[in-house]
């Protein structure tokens, strides 16, 4: 092969190059997608647990009265 690679090298080189950028392109698109899914799924349970810790305080009406400590 000379030095510089001609017309029809450097087109296959070039869709070689394609073809990898549009597998890698594809691969990030289905992680962000995953990512997202999860992220989604996180923040339906993050809203369902301040839900359920705002339900049990609400039933727990008895607050400790306020005092000084005994070393006081």
């Amino acid at each position: 092969m000379s030095k510089h690679p001609d017309a029809a090298e450097r087109l296959d080189i070039l869709e070689e190059h394609v073809a990898h950028q549009a597998r890698m392109i594809d691969d990030l698109s289905e992680q962000l997608s995953n990512q997202w899914s999860t992220i989604d799924a996180l923040r339906r349970r993050q809203k369902q647990l301040i839900d359920r810790l705002l339900a049990i305080e609400e039933q727990s009406h008895d607050a400790p009265s306020v005092t000084k400590p005994p070393h006081y």
